[in-house]
Protein backbone atom coordinates (compact mmCIF):
# COMPACT_ATOMS: atom_id res chain seq x y z
CA UNK A 1 0.00 0.00 0.00
CA UNK A 2 1.28 3.30 -0.79
CA UNK A 3 1.96 5.80 1.57
CA UNK A 4 -0.92 8.44 1.49
CA UNK A 5 1.71 11.61 1.98
CA UNK A 6 5.75 11.44 0.34
CA UNK A 7 8.45 12.56 2.30
CA UNK A 8 8.30 15.48 0.79
CA UNK A 9 4.87 15.93 1.05
CA UNK A 10 5.05 15.67 5.15
CA UNK A 11 8.36 18.45 4.88
CA UNK A 12 6.39 20.85 2.77
CA UNK A 13 3.65 20.13 5.90
CA UNK A 14 5.60 21.16 8.33
CA UNK A 15 7.32 24.28 6.44
CA UNK A 16 4.34 26.11 5.72
CA UNK A 17 3.41 25.26 9.30
CA UNK A 18 6.58 26.89 10.51
CA UNK A 19 5.65 29.48 8.27
CA UNK A 20 2.08 30.47 9.90
CA UNK A 21 3.68 29.94 13.51
CA UNK A 22 6.91 32.51 12.53
CA UNK A 23 5.23 35.90 12.01
CA UNK A 24 2.74 35.16 15.32
CA UNK A 25 6.04 34.91 17.60
CA UNK A 26 7.46 37.73 15.84
CA UNK A 27 3.85 39.75 16.80
CA UNK A 28 4.30 38.82 20.14
CA UNK A 29 7.48 40.05 20.50
CA UNK A 30 7.42 42.97 19.06
CA UNK A 31 4.39 43.41 21.08
CA UNK A 32 5.92 42.38 24.36
CA UNK A 33 9.08 44.92 23.54
CA UNK A 34 6.92 48.14 22.80
CA UNK A 35 4.59 47.24 25.87
CA UNK A 36 7.92 47.01 28.41
CA UNK A 37 9.06 50.04 26.69
CA UNK A 38 5.94 52.26 27.20
CA UNK A 39 4.98 50.97 31.04
CA UNK A 40 8.70 51.72 32.37
CA UNK A 41 9.22 54.71 31.33
CA UNK A 42 9.28 57.85 34.04
CA UNK A 43 6.62 60.17 34.94
CA UNK A 44 7.00 63.59 33.11
CA UNK A 45 7.34 65.63 37.07
CA UNK A 46 8.95 68.19 38.22
CA UNK A 47 12.49 68.06 39.58
CA UNK A 48 12.66 71.18 40.61
CA UNK A 49 10.55 74.57 40.73
CA UNK A 50 11.66 77.90 39.75
CA UNK A 51 9.72 80.21 41.81
CA UNK A 52 9.45 84.11 40.86
CA UNK A 53 10.70 86.14 43.36
CA UNK A 54 8.07 88.97 43.05
CA UNK A 55 5.11 87.43 43.04
CA UNK A 56 5.36 83.88 44.15
CA UNK A 57 4.87 82.22 40.69
CA UNK A 58 6.05 78.94 40.37
CA UNK A 59 7.61 77.64 37.16
CA UNK A 60 8.07 73.95 37.11
CA UNK A 61 11.23 72.53 36.08
CA UNK A 62 10.65 69.47 33.84
CA UNK A 63 13.73 68.56 31.88
CA UNK A 64 17.34 68.25 32.12
CA UNK A 65 18.08 70.80 29.94
CA UNK A 66 15.78 73.99 30.28
CA UNK A 67 15.88 77.10 28.03
CA UNK A 68 14.78 80.20 29.79
CA UNK A 69 12.72 83.62 27.80
CA UNK A 70 10.53 85.64 26.54
CA UNK A 71 10.07 83.40 23.68
CA UNK A 72 7.00 81.40 22.95
CA UNK A 73 8.68 78.23 22.71
CA UNK A 74 10.78 78.35 26.28
CA UNK A 75 11.13 75.90 28.63
CA UNK A 76 10.36 78.20 31.11
CA UNK A 77 8.74 81.01 29.65
CA UNK A 78 8.88 84.82 31.54
CA UNK A 79 6.39 87.48 30.29
CA UNK A 80 9.31 90.20 31.31
CA UNK A 81 10.34 93.05 28.55
CA UNK A 82 13.74 92.96 30.01
CA UNK A 83 14.41 89.23 29.44
CA UNK A 84 15.41 88.12 25.87
CA UNK A 85 13.55 85.90 24.03
CA UNK A 86 16.27 83.15 24.40
CA UNK A 87 18.15 84.12 27.78
CA UNK A 88 19.56 81.47 29.59
CA UNK A 89 19.55 77.79 30.08
CA UNK A 90 19.11 75.49 33.26
CA UNK A 91 20.46 72.56 32.52
CA UNK A 92 21.52 69.36 35.20
CA UNK A 93 24.91 67.81 35.06
CA UNK A 94 26.14 64.69 37.48
CA UNK A 95 27.63 67.33 39.84
CA UNK A 96 24.24 69.52 39.91
CA UNK A 97 22.35 72.20 38.43
CA UNK A 98 23.92 74.84 36.46
CA UNK A 99 22.73 78.14 34.71
CA UNK A 100 24.52 79.61 31.48
CA UNK A 101 23.74 82.77 29.76
CA UNK A 102 23.25 82.30 26.15
CA UNK A 103 23.58 85.86 24.64
CA UNK A 104 21.34 88.06 26.55
CA UNK A 105 21.22 91.47 25.96
CA UNK A 106 20.71 92.33 30.39
CA UNK A 107 22.70 89.44 31.35
CA UNK A 108 22.22 86.17 33.97
CA UNK A 109 23.34 86.98 37.90
CA UNK A 110 23.04 84.18 40.70
CA UNK A 111 22.29 86.08 43.64
CA UNK A 112 24.08 89.28 42.43
CA UNK A 113 26.91 87.84 40.52
CA UNK A 114 27.19 88.08 37.15
CA UNK A 115 27.67 84.75 35.73
CA UNK A 116 30.59 83.91 32.92
CA UNK A 117 29.77 80.22 31.38
CA UNK A 118 28.49 77.89 33.56
CA UNK A 119 27.87 78.62 36.66
CA UNK A 120 26.63 75.93 39.39
CA UNK A 121 23.23 76.78 41.48
CA UNK A 122 21.99 75.26 44.76
CA UNK A 123 18.26 74.77 45.95
CA UNK A 124 18.09 78.85 47.72
CA UNK A 125 19.99 80.30 45.07
CA UNK A 126 18.43 83.26 42.90
CA UNK A 127 19.12 83.84 39.68
CA UNK A 128 18.15 86.55 37.93
CA UNK A 129 17.39 87.57 34.21
CA UNK A 130 16.67 91.15 33.29
CA UNK A 131 14.32 92.19 35.69
CA UNK A 132 12.99 89.10 37.13
CA UNK A 133 14.18 86.95 40.07
CA UNK A 134 13.87 82.94 40.20
CA UNK A 135 14.53 81.15 44.00
CA UNK A 136 15.49 77.89 43.18
CA UNK A 137 13.21 75.51 45.58
CA UNK A 138 13.16 71.55 46.07
CA UNK A 139 9.87 70.34 44.40
CA UNK A 140 8.92 69.37 47.98
CA UNK A 141 9.35 72.18 49.46
CA UNK A 142 6.65 73.92 47.42
CA UNK A 143 3.75 70.89 46.87
CA UNK A 144 4.14 70.60 50.73
CA UNK A 145 4.61 67.22 49.97
CA UNK A 146 6.57 64.51 48.07
CA UNK A 147 5.23 63.18 44.72
CA UNK A 148 4.94 59.23 45.25
CA UNK A 149 7.12 58.15 42.01
CA UNK A 150 5.55 55.01 39.90
CA UNK A 151 6.91 51.64 40.17
CA UNK A 152 8.21 50.73 36.43
CA UNK A 153 6.82 47.42 35.10
CA UNK A 154 9.32 45.60 32.70
CA UNK A 155 8.69 42.69 30.76
CA UNK A 156 11.38 40.54 31.52
CA UNK A 157 14.11 40.27 29.00
CA UNK A 158 14.76 36.85 28.89
CA UNK A 159 11.08 36.06 28.59
CA UNK A 160 11.37 38.21 25.48
CA UNK A 161 14.81 36.89 24.29
CA UNK A 162 13.71 33.67 24.55
CA UNK A 163 10.78 34.13 22.15
CA UNK A 164 13.19 35.61 20.00
CA UNK A 165 15.04 32.07 20.34
CA UNK A 166 12.67 30.36 19.39
CA UNK A 167 11.67 32.21 16.45
CA UNK A 168 15.32 31.84 15.07
CA UNK A 169 15.10 28.19 15.53
CA UNK A 170 12.11 27.56 13.14
CA UNK A 171 13.32 29.88 10.69
CA UNK A 172 16.41 28.18 10.50
CA UNK A 173 14.66 24.81 10.29
CA UNK A 174 12.40 26.10 7.99
CA UNK A 175 15.94 26.91 5.68
CA UNK A 176 17.27 23.83 6.65
CA UNK A 177 13.97 21.07 5.46
CA UNK A 178 13.79 23.84 2.23
CA UNK A 179 17.45 23.51 1.32
CA UNK A 180 17.88 20.19 2.31
CA UNK A 181 20.86 21.03 3.91
CA UNK A 182 21.32 21.41 7.73
CA UNK A 183 24.45 23.75 7.03
CA UNK A 184 21.97 26.71 7.20
CA UNK A 185 21.23 25.85 10.89
CA UNK A 186 24.79 26.65 11.63
CA UNK A 187 24.22 30.93 11.60
CA UNK A 188 21.28 30.55 13.23
CA UNK A 189 23.37 28.63 16.13
CA UNK A 190 26.00 30.95 16.39
CA UNK A 191 23.66 33.98 16.14
CA UNK A 192 21.35 32.88 19.02
CA UNK A 193 24.83 32.47 21.21
CA UNK A 194 26.04 36.18 20.02
CA UNK A 195 22.24 37.15 21.25
CA UNK A 196 22.55 35.44 24.53
CA UNK A 197 25.92 36.45 25.01
CA UNK A 198 24.77 40.43 24.45
CA UNK A 199 22.06 40.24 26.60
CA UNK A 200 24.47 39.12 29.46
CA UNK A 201 27.00 41.34 29.45
CA UNK A 202 24.24 44.60 29.17
CA UNK A 203 22.70 42.97 31.95
CA UNK A 204 25.42 41.84 34.58
CA UNK A 205 28.48 44.37 33.25
CA UNK A 206 26.65 47.12 32.07
CA UNK A 207 23.47 46.86 34.74
CA UNK A 208 20.81 47.91 32.03
CA UNK A 209 17.64 46.78 33.37
CA UNK A 210 16.05 47.10 30.48
CA UNK A 211 16.70 44.96 26.97
CA UNK A 212 13.53 45.46 24.71
CA UNK A 213 15.26 47.91 22.21
CA UNK A 214 18.07 45.40 21.21
CA UNK A 215 15.83 42.45 20.68
CA UNK A 216 13.64 44.45 18.79
CA UNK A 217 16.71 45.04 16.52
CA UNK A 218 17.61 41.50 16.65
CA UNK A 219 14.84 40.30 15.31
CA UNK A 220 15.28 41.85 12.47
CA UNK A 221 19.07 41.47 12.06
CA UNK A 222 18.32 37.33 12.70
CA UNK A 223 15.82 38.03 9.95
CA UNK A 224 17.88 39.17 7.57
CA UNK A 225 21.14 36.71 8.48
CA UNK A 226 18.58 33.53 8.13
CA UNK A 227 17.42 35.46 4.56
CA UNK A 228 21.20 35.26 3.52
CA UNK A 229 21.94 31.81 5.11
CA UNK A 230 19.24 30.55 2.69
CA UNK A 231 20.81 31.96 -0.76
CA UNK A 232 24.32 32.00 0.37
CA UNK A 233 25.83 30.50 3.52
CA UNK A 234 29.14 32.64 3.33
CA UNK A 235 27.06 36.21 2.85
CA UNK A 236 25.32 34.94 6.38
CA UNK A 237 28.47 34.78 8.31
CA UNK A 238 29.50 37.96 6.73
CA UNK A 239 26.15 39.45 8.28
CA UNK A 240 26.86 37.48 11.49
CA UNK A 241 30.64 39.40 11.52
CA UNK A 242 28.80 42.78 10.91
CA UNK A 243 26.39 42.57 13.67
CA UNK A 244 29.15 41.69 16.15
CA UNK A 245 31.01 44.87 14.63
CA UNK A 246 27.92 46.49 15.10
CA UNK A 247 27.11 45.34 18.52
CA UNK A 248 30.57 46.62 19.43
CA UNK A 249 29.93 50.42 17.67
CA UNK A 250 26.81 50.09 19.82
CA UNK A 251 28.60 49.44 23.74
CA UNK A 252 31.45 52.15 22.33
CA UNK A 253 28.77 54.88 20.88
CA UNK A 254 26.75 54.53 24.46
CA UNK A 255 29.83 55.30 26.72
CA UNK A 256 30.96 58.33 24.78
CA UNK A 257 27.69 59.80 24.69
CA UNK A 258 27.17 58.78 28.67
CA UNK A 259 28.53 62.71 28.92
CA UNK A 260 26.95 65.44 26.65
CA UNK A 261 29.51 67.94 27.93
CA UNK A 262 32.58 65.28 26.21
CA UNK A 263 30.60 64.55 22.77
CA UNK A 264 30.78 68.61 22.62
CA UNK A 265 34.47 69.01 23.39
CA UNK A 266 34.97 66.33 20.36
CA UNK A 267 32.18 67.94 18.20
CA UNK A 268 34.65 70.06 15.45
CA UNK A 269 37.00 66.93 14.84
CA UNK A 270 33.87 64.88 14.66
CA UNK A 271 32.84 67.32 11.89
CA UNK A 272 35.87 66.80 10.24
CA UNK A 273 35.85 63.35 10.47
CA UNK A 274 32.58 63.06 8.65
CA UNK A 275 33.59 65.26 5.31
CA UNK A 276 36.89 62.72 5.79
CA UNK A 277 34.61 59.67 5.77
CA UNK A 278 32.45 61.04 2.32
CA UNK A 279 35.61 62.11 0.86
CA UNK A 280 37.07 59.46 0.50
CA UNK A 281 34.80 57.25 -0.93
CA UNK A 282 35.82 60.53 -4.13
CA UNK A 283 39.70 59.66 -3.82
CA UNK A 284 39.97 56.42 -3.29
CA UNK A 285 36.47 54.67 -3.88
CA UNK A 286 34.98 52.30 -6.65
CA UNK A 287 32.12 52.46 -8.52
CA UNK A 288 29.04 50.43 -8.12
CA UNK A 289 25.67 50.06 -9.30
CA UNK A 290 26.15 53.83 -10.71
CA UNK A 291 27.61 55.62 -7.46
CA UNK A 292 30.85 56.00 -6.51
CA UNK A 293 30.34 55.10 -2.96
CA UNK A 294 32.32 52.15 -1.93
CA UNK A 295 36.43 51.11 -0.82
CA UNK A 296 37.51 47.86 -1.69
CA UNK A 297 39.97 46.29 0.36
CA UNK A 298 41.09 43.04 -0.81
CA UNK A 299 37.98 40.66 -0.35
CA UNK A 300 36.01 43.32 1.44
CA UNK A 301 34.04 46.65 0.33
CA UNK A 302 33.12 49.68 2.80
CA UNK A 303 30.91 51.97 2.29
CA UNK A 304 32.04 54.84 3.99
CA UNK A 305 29.02 57.03 3.66
CA UNK A 306 26.84 54.23 6.10
CA UNK A 307 29.22 55.60 8.84
CA UNK A 308 29.27 59.27 8.15
CA UNK A 309 25.20 58.63 9.06
CA UNK A 310 26.41 58.30 12.76
CA UNK A 311 28.88 60.94 12.66
CA UNK A 312 26.28 63.43 11.20
CA UNK A 313 24.04 63.25 13.85
CA UNK A 314 26.68 64.39 16.26
CA UNK A 315 27.45 67.49 14.28
CA UNK A 316 23.64 68.18 14.23
CA UNK A 317 22.90 67.41 17.90
CA UNK A 318 23.93 69.68 20.51
CA UNK A 319 23.40 70.46 24.42
CA UNK A 320 20.69 73.22 24.78
CA UNK A 321 23.23 76.04 25.57
CA UNK A 322 25.59 75.02 22.68
CA UNK A 323 21.90 74.98 20.82
CA UNK A 324 20.94 78.32 21.37
CA UNK A 325 24.04 79.88 19.68
CA UNK A 326 24.43 81.07 16.12
CA UNK A 327 28.02 79.78 15.61
CA UNK A 328 26.64 76.17 16.02
CA UNK A 329 24.22 76.63 13.45
CA UNK A 330 26.12 78.13 11.31
CA UNK A 331 28.74 75.23 11.36
CA UNK A 332 25.63 72.31 11.09
CA UNK A 333 24.35 74.18 7.94
CA UNK A 334 27.97 74.59 6.54
CA UNK A 335 28.78 70.49 7.21
CA UNK A 336 25.13 69.71 5.86
CA UNK A 337 25.83 71.54 2.53
CA UNK A 338 29.00 70.32 2.05
CA UNK A 339 28.16 66.39 2.56
CA UNK A 340 25.13 66.35 0.24
CA UNK A 341 27.21 68.04 -2.32
CA UNK A 342 29.84 65.31 -2.00
CA UNK A 343 27.33 62.91 -2.03
CA UNK A 344 25.77 63.98 -4.94
CA UNK A 345 28.98 64.27 -6.75
CA UNK A 346 29.34 60.32 -5.79
CA UNK A 347 25.79 60.10 -7.51
CA UNK A 348 24.74 58.34 -4.48
CA UNK A 349 21.14 60.09 -4.94
CA UNK A 350 19.36 57.86 -1.83
CA UNK A 351 22.47 58.38 0.60
CA UNK A 352 22.30 62.44 -0.19
CA UNK A 353 18.34 62.37 0.02
CA UNK A 354 18.61 60.67 3.82
CA UNK A 355 20.91 62.99 4.45
CA UNK A 356 18.97 66.41 3.36
CA UNK A 357 15.64 64.75 5.44
CA UNK A 358 17.86 64.18 8.18
CA UNK A 359 19.00 67.59 8.24
CA UNK A 360 15.31 68.58 8.29
CA UNK A 361 14.23 66.87 11.44
CA UNK A 362 17.60 68.30 13.19
CA UNK A 363 16.83 71.68 11.78
CA UNK A 364 12.89 71.43 13.17
CA UNK A 365 14.09 70.79 16.56
CA UNK A 366 16.73 72.87 16.66
CA UNK A 367 14.87 75.93 15.48
CA UNK A 368 11.00 74.66 16.05
CA UNK A 369 10.41 77.10 13.48
CA UNK A 370 8.42 75.41 10.19
CA UNK A 371 9.64 78.78 7.98
CA UNK A 372 13.27 77.38 8.40
CA UNK A 373 12.29 74.05 7.24
CA UNK A 374 10.24 75.27 4.59
CA UNK A 375 13.08 77.30 3.48
CA UNK A 376 15.40 74.47 3.36
CA UNK A 377 13.06 72.57 1.37
CA UNK A 378 12.50 75.45 -0.80
CA UNK A 379 16.80 75.78 -1.66
CA UNK A 380 16.81 72.12 -2.06
CA UNK A 381 13.68 72.01 -4.95
CA UNK A 382 15.47 74.93 -6.84
CA UNK A 383 19.59 73.10 -6.31
CA UNK A 384 17.61 69.87 -7.73
CA UNK A 385 16.34 71.94 -10.69
CA UNK A 386 19.85 73.33 -11.41
CA UNK A 387 21.30 70.09 -10.97
CA UNK A 388 18.80 68.29 -13.47
CA UNK A 389 19.58 71.61 -15.82
CA UNK A 390 23.11 70.66 -15.74
CA UNK A 391 23.00 67.05 -15.80
CA UNK A 392 20.23 66.16 -17.59
CA UNK A 393 20.92 61.99 -17.46
CA UNK A 394 20.07 61.80 -13.67
CA UNK A 395 16.14 62.35 -14.65
CA UNK A 396 16.71 59.99 -17.15
CA UNK A 397 17.42 57.29 -14.12
CA UNK A 398 14.48 58.06 -12.55
CA UNK A 399 12.45 57.93 -15.75
CA UNK A 400 10.61 54.36 -15.37
CA UNK A 401 8.77 55.89 -11.62
CA UNK A 402 5.44 55.46 -11.62
CA UNK A 403 4.48 53.60 -14.42
CA UNK A 404 7.11 50.54 -14.28
CA UNK A 405 4.75 48.24 -16.20
CA UNK A 406 5.94 50.52 -19.57
CA UNK A 407 9.25 49.59 -19.30
CA UNK A 408 8.89 45.88 -18.13
CA UNK A 409 11.73 44.68 -20.14
CA UNK A 410 13.98 47.68 -19.27
CA UNK A 411 14.31 50.16 -16.59
CA UNK A 412 11.40 48.80 -15.00
CA UNK A 413 12.30 45.14 -15.00
CA UNK A 414 13.74 44.62 -11.34
CA UNK A 415 10.66 46.42 -9.93
CA UNK A 416 8.12 44.82 -12.57
CA UNK A 417 9.07 41.02 -10.76
CA UNK A 418 10.11 42.33 -7.39
CA UNK A 419 5.99 43.53 -7.58
CA UNK A 420 4.79 40.06 -9.40
CA UNK A 421 6.79 38.03 -6.99
CA UNK A 422 6.00 39.87 -3.93
CA UNK A 423 2.06 39.03 -4.52
CA UNK A 424 2.99 35.85 -5.32
CA UNK A 425 4.31 34.87 -1.67
CA UNK A 426 1.03 35.99 -0.06
CA UNK A 427 0.66 36.25 3.70
CA UNK A 428 3.04 33.51 4.74
CA UNK A 429 5.34 33.38 1.89
CA UNK A 430 6.57 30.16 -0.33
CA UNK A 431 9.43 29.68 2.32
CA UNK A 432 13.16 30.48 2.95
CA UNK A 433 14.86 29.89 -0.06
CA UNK A 434 11.94 29.17 -2.80
CA UNK A 435 11.34 32.32 -4.47
CA UNK A 436 12.27 33.24 -7.38
CA UNK A 437 13.38 37.39 -6.73
CA UNK A 438 16.57 35.86 -5.44
CA UNK A 439 17.69 35.53 -9.16
CA UNK A 440 17.06 38.53 -9.93
CA UNK A 441 19.98 41.47 -9.08
CA UNK A 442 20.42 42.78 -6.27
CA UNK A 443 17.41 41.12 -4.34
CA UNK A 444 19.10 40.55 -1.37
CA UNK A 445 19.82 44.72 -0.52
CA UNK A 446 17.25 46.60 -3.02
CA UNK A 447 14.46 44.72 -3.26
CA UNK A 448 15.00 42.44 -0.03
CA UNK A 449 11.45 44.00 0.95
CA UNK A 450 10.12 42.56 -2.04
CA UNK A 451 12.02 39.16 -1.38
CA UNK A 452 10.80 38.63 1.94
CA UNK A 453 7.12 39.18 0.63
CA UNK A 454 7.52 36.61 -0.88
CA UNK A 455 9.90 33.78 0.79
CA UNK A 456 8.47 34.79 4.14
CA UNK A 457 5.23 36.34 4.05
CA UNK A 458 3.56 40.02 3.97
CA UNK A 459 3.03 39.98 7.47
CA UNK A 460 6.01 39.34 8.16
CA UNK A 461 7.48 41.85 5.87
CA UNK A 462 4.62 44.25 7.06
CA UNK A 463 5.99 44.00 10.54
CA UNK A 464 9.13 44.57 10.02
CA UNK A 465 8.11 47.94 9.23
CA UNK A 466 6.00 48.16 11.93
CA UNK A 467 9.10 47.38 14.45
CA UNK A 468 11.23 50.17 12.28
CA UNK A 469 8.14 52.82 12.15
CA UNK A 470 7.84 51.70 16.07
CA UNK A 471 11.30 53.27 16.68
CA UNK A 472 10.50 56.28 15.35
CA UNK A 473 7.27 56.82 17.85
CA UNK A 474 9.41 55.14 20.81
CA UNK A 475 12.37 58.25 20.33
CA UNK A 476 9.58 60.74 20.16
CA UNK A 477 8.54 59.65 23.75
CA UNK A 478 11.54 59.47 25.42
CA UNK A 479 12.88 62.61 24.21
CA UNK A 480 10.98 64.86 26.76
CA UNK A 481 12.69 62.52 29.74
CA UNK A 482 16.18 62.54 28.33
CA UNK A 483 19.33 64.05 29.86
CA UNK A 484 19.89 66.45 27.43
CA UNK A 485 19.01 68.34 24.31
CA UNK A 486 21.63 66.57 22.74
CA UNK A 487 19.74 62.80 23.34
CA UNK A 488 16.73 64.08 22.38
CA UNK A 489 17.96 65.75 18.74
CA UNK A 490 20.30 62.52 18.06
CA UNK A 491 17.57 59.84 19.35
CA UNK A 492 14.88 61.40 16.86
CA UNK A 493 16.92 62.16 13.80
CA UNK A 494 18.56 58.84 14.22
CA UNK A 495 15.19 57.16 14.04
CA UNK A 496 13.22 59.47 11.36
CA UNK A 497 16.74 58.32 9.39
CA UNK A 498 16.13 54.56 9.54
CA UNK A 499 12.30 55.44 9.22
CA UNK A 500 12.98 57.07 5.84
CA UNK A 501 15.21 54.80 4.71
CA UNK A 502 13.30 52.30 5.03
CA UNK A 503 10.12 54.11 3.38
CA UNK A 504 12.72 54.39 0.13
CA UNK A 505 13.73 50.92 -0.05
CA UNK A 506 10.01 49.82 0.65
CA UNK A 507 8.37 51.85 -1.40
CA UNK A 508 10.68 51.89 -4.05
CA UNK A 509 10.18 48.56 -4.60
CA UNK A 510 6.62 48.69 -5.19
CA UNK A 511 6.94 52.06 -7.19
CA UNK A 512 5.59 54.57 -5.29
CA UNK A 513 8.78 55.67 -4.67
CA UNK A 514 11.47 55.73 -6.89
CA UNK A 515 14.32 53.14 -6.51
CA UNK A 516 17.13 54.38 -5.52
CA UNK A 517 19.42 51.56 -3.85
CA UNK A 518 19.39 52.10 -0.56
CA UNK A 519 18.95 48.72 1.99
CA UNK A 520 16.81 48.16 4.40
CA UNK A 521 17.83 48.83 7.77
CA UNK A 522 19.02 46.07 9.70
CA UNK A 523 17.79 43.41 6.85
CA UNK A 524 19.30 44.53 3.82
CA UNK A 525 22.78 42.35 3.05
CA UNK A 526 25.42 44.77 3.79
CA UNK A 527 28.01 44.94 6.35
CA UNK A 528 28.39 48.27 6.60
CA UNK A 529 24.48 49.12 6.28
CA UNK A 530 23.95 46.58 9.40
CA UNK A 531 27.19 47.80 11.59
CA UNK A 532 26.11 51.75 11.03
CA UNK A 533 22.19 50.23 11.84
CA UNK A 534 23.11 49.24 15.52
CA UNK A 535 25.36 52.55 15.61
CA UNK A 536 22.39 54.80 14.76
CA UNK A 537 20.43 52.56 17.41
CA UNK A 538 22.57 53.56 20.49
CA UNK A 539 21.39 56.75 19.37
CA UNK A 540 17.68 56.31 20.77
CA UNK A 541 18.85 53.69 23.60
CA UNK A 542 20.87 56.45 25.05
CA UNK A 543 17.93 58.96 25.09
CA UNK A 544 16.13 56.46 27.86
CA UNK A 545 16.84 57.52 31.15
CA UNK A 546 17.92 54.35 32.45
CA UNK A 547 20.44 53.34 30.40
CA UNK A 548 22.98 54.92 32.53
CA UNK A 549 21.21 54.15 35.70
CA UNK A 550 23.60 52.43 37.35
CA UNK A 551 26.01 54.98 36.36
CA UNK A 552 24.00 57.49 37.96
CA UNK A 553 23.23 54.89 40.95
CA UNK A 554 26.94 55.23 41.83
CA UNK A 555 27.48 58.81 41.69
CA UNK A 556 24.74 58.85 44.03
CA UNK A 557 26.39 57.42 46.81
CA UNK A 558 29.35 59.50 46.63
CA UNK A 559 27.32 62.57 46.85
CA UNK A 560 25.16 64.24 49.85
CA UNK A 561 21.66 64.15 48.43
CA UNK A 562 18.27 64.58 49.09
CA UNK A 563 16.15 62.07 46.62
CA UNK A 564 12.80 63.33 44.84
CA UNK A 565 11.10 61.94 41.81
CA UNK A 566 14.13 59.54 41.07
CA UNK A 567 16.66 62.31 41.10
CA UNK A 568 18.67 64.53 43.70
CA UNK A 569 19.79 67.72 43.95
CA UNK A 570 22.38 69.34 45.65
CA UNK A 571 22.33 70.76 49.34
Amino acid sequence: MKALLSFGDINELISFGIRIIEPLIALLIVSLSFISLRESRREEQALIVLENKKDGISYPVLYWENSIGRSRSSDIRINDPTVSRDHAVLLRRSEGWFVTDTGSKAGVFVNGNKTEGRCPVAVGDVITCGATSLILRRTADVEGKHTPVKERKYIPSPLILSFVTLYMSLLAVQAAINMENMTAVYPAVLFIALMWVFYTVSRAVFKRPNFELEALALLLSGTGIMMAAAHNEKQAYIQLAAVLLGIIIYYFMIWFIEIPDRVMKWHIAISVFALMLLASSIVFGSVQNGAKNWIVLGPLSVQPSEFAKIAYIFVGASTLDVLQTKKSLTEFIAVSAISVGLLIFMSDFGTAVIFFVTFLIIAFMRSGDVKTVALAITAAVLGALMMLNIKPYIADRFSAWGHVWEFADDKGYQQVNSLVYSASGGVFGVGLSKGCLQYLFASENDLVFGLMCEEIGCAMALLTAVVIGGFMLYARGVTTRSRSAFYSIAACSAAGLLVFQAALNIFGVVDILPLTGVTLPFVSYGGSSMAACWGLLAFIKAADERTYSFRQAKIKKRKRKVTYHDDYVEI
